[in-house]
């Protein structure tokens, strides 16, 4: 099978998020980049699916999830956080929120991005 037909071509693409269901962390782990692109906007129908997808696997893909944290989209960093970090244990994940939260950058201020690593830190979704 070639994973990368299983990367969705659009915000309604269910037919791939039913045959990404059930995979293994090695067999998506070459498309979590472009995966991780469909949580940029928690509106498209297809956002919740895929973070479910990627969910269990969070705690693999901390590298993906930094990248991100250290963008200027502050709506993307929003959908990471609420998604995929809210119960996270990695040491590296949890610097960068507690960065966040402290010292937070002028889109993640104007988001509210800081608000969701401030409630992550305090244990808020535990």
């Amino acid at each position: 099978m070639d994973i990368k037909k299983l990367i969705p071509k659009h915000k309604h693409d269910h037919d791939v998020i039913a045959a990404l269901k059930g995979l293994s962390f090695e067999e998506i782990e070459p498309i979590i980049p472009e995966l991780l692109e469909w949580l940029q906007d928690a509106n498209w129908p297809i956002a919740r699916p895929v973070a479910d997808i990627l969910e269990p696997f969070a705690d693999r893909i901390v590298p993906e999830i930094i990248k991100i944290l250290k963008t200027n989209d502050g709506m993307w960093k929003l959908w990471v956080l609420g998604y995929l970090a809210r119960s996270t244990t990695d040491p590296l994940l949890l610097n960068e929120i507690e960065r966040i939260a402290k010292f937070p950058s002028r889109d993640e201020i104007e988001d509210e991005v800081n608000l969701e690593a401030i409630a992550i830190l305090n244990g808020e979704y535990k």
